[in-house]
């Protein structure tokens, strides 16, 4: 199969199963390209997911766009990717907002939505232990950082600045 058709139909596949925004679809994307494709390594996937953490936009999105142009080294790559992703969910919201009005206060569509939620939050746990194994634990300095940055976050520091400063310690640090 053509790499870039099978690079759509893939994220595609992702943005179809995946519930909860992107955060909860590293999982899938984590199975799809490093361990069923083999497209990317781990370290290659962490690296675009962290990638797609600071830069503008959502992160799935992002993570299509860059695992696109890294599996082909081309913009079509990238493109397709990110179609692949995001069309289920605009196909979904269309069916969506064509029936939502006429069955929101159906007991069965709520109880759907009451079962993916703790769903999505078990994706995005996972998705969390997932990087935290393969980030955090580099050395006893990015502990310190990780720690350091969760108490801030708690205390409701801006993230924008987190990001500023743990970036200067680690150019500082490393």
């Amino acid at each position: 199969m053509n790499i870039f058709l099978k690079l759509f139909l893939t994220f595609f596949k992702i943005g179809l199963f995946s519930f909860g925004g992107g955060y909860a679809m590293l999982p899938l994307i984590k199975e799809e390209v490093v361990v069923n494709n083999l497209w990317l390594t781990l370290n290659e996937f962490t690296d675009i997911i962290a990638i797609s953490q600071v830069t503008p936009g959502p992160i799935a999105v992002n993570s299509a766009t860059y695992i696109g142009y890294t599996v082909t080294n081309s913009i079509w790559g990238s493109a397709l990717a990110t179609l692949g992703v995001i069309l289920p969910s605009f196909i979904v919201m269309i069916i969506i907002s064509i029936f939502f009005v006429k069955f929101k206060d159906n007991k069965y569509v709520e109880y759907a939505f009451k079962g993916l939620r703790p769903a999505v939050i078990g994706l995005i746990a996972a998705a969390a232990l997932l990087l935290v194994n393969k980030t955090i634990f580099i050395d006893y300095m990015s502990i310190i950082i990780f720690i350091g940055v969760f108490f801030a976050s708690l205390k409701k520091v801006d993230p924008i600045l987190l990001i500023v400063i743990v970036a200067v310690v680690g150019l500082v640090v490393y």
